[in-house]
């Protein structure tokens, strides 16, 4: 559909907060991306069923994110409409020892808040950049923990505009997978259950975590989180390392010299020189161990 029909016809919807030509670098960690036509940032969930009930009924092309921390966007941006279940749909409640949250929570905001109910089992995820959704959706994991170990139910909209709930065994979850993928859902809620604990602990885990991620990970530059998937029997960083990749740049794309598992973004690095080092990459890493590294981060765009 043209941009200008596009626009129209969203002009007057309430959907939450409507943004025209919006530049996607200000929306994803790795700050690359050129405008997505139209971009919904909504606040409630009836804002999230109406607008995609609006765009499956006008055949409009969509995307769903969430807090952009594994996205990588290419400079001609994104047609169609971008819709992020980010801030604004972020509520988060404690039962007992259940955490239920809405869609867009950040991971960070639900590790402060279960650690100061001395909940356990969530300091895993108390550094993963991002939100609920995107976790949940990726089974997002670290250290030996991840989303299926502790998510019991899981809120979503199905591709017939149904909202639906679906157990822990119904969400299929596996290695940076679920059904959610499989099936084309959007993330609305998410229950976990956790387990009582110290205070003391649990702190003490996190901050351990924490430690571990700042010193060995290069959160200083922007980036996409970890490049690539883990090849089984194999970690990406020491393949791309033991190639000889380490610190090796295309224009201001770089793998990083920190941990060889990130490409970061050295200043004004554009999609193509980051989407050209991951090929290069890639085909070095193949041609020397015949293993064929998978992306982890979500490419996406138009041209």
């Amino acid at each position: 559909m043209e941009k200008s029909k596009l626009h129209t016809l969203f002009k007057d919807k309430s959907f939450g907060e409507i943004l025209f030509d919006e530049p996607m670098k200000n929306h994803t960690s790795f700050k690359i991306g050129g405008p997505a036509d139209v971009m919904i940032v909504p606040s409630r969930e009836e804002d999230i069923i109406e607008s995609i009930k609006f765009c499956r009924y006008n055949h409009i092309k969509y995307f769903i994110m969430g807090n952009g921390t594994n996205l990588l966007v290419k400079d001609t941006g994104i047609r169609g409409v971008v819709i992020k279940i980010a801030n604004g749909f972020d509520n988060l409640k404690i039962e007992g020892d259940k955490a239920v949250c809405q869609g867009g929570t950040l991971l960070s905001v639900i590790a402060k808040r279960v650690l100061k109910e001395s909940l356990a089992g969530f300091e895993f995820a108390s550094g993963i950049p991002g939100t609920i959704g995107g976790a949940v959706t990726m089974n997002a994991g670290a250290y030996g923990g991840e989303m299926k170990d502790i998510v019991t139910k899981v809120r979503v909209l199905d591709i017939n505009n149904n909202v639906v709930e679906l157990s822990n065994v119904e969400m299929n979850f596996r290695y940076r997978g679920s059904t959610v993928i499989d099936k084309e859902l959007v993330v609305l809620g998410v229950e976990f259950q956790l387990g009582k604990g110290e205070y003391s602990q649990i702190e003490e885990k996190m901050r351990d975590f924490t430690h571990r991620r700042v010193s060995k990970q290069p959160l200083d530059l922007p980036s996409g989180g970890s490049t690539f998937k883990r090849p089984i029997g194999f970690y990406a960083g020491k393949l791309i390392d033991d190639a000889g990749l380490r610190g090796i740049r295309y224009g201001d794309a770089q793998v990083s010299e920190k941990h060889c598992g990130f490409m970061v973004n050295r200043g004004e690095a554009t999609f193509n020189e980051v989407f050209t080092l991951i090929k290069t990459v890639q085909k070095i890493v193949y041609d020397k161990f015949n293993i064929m590294l998978e992306p982890e981060i979500k490419i996406i765009g138009d041209d």
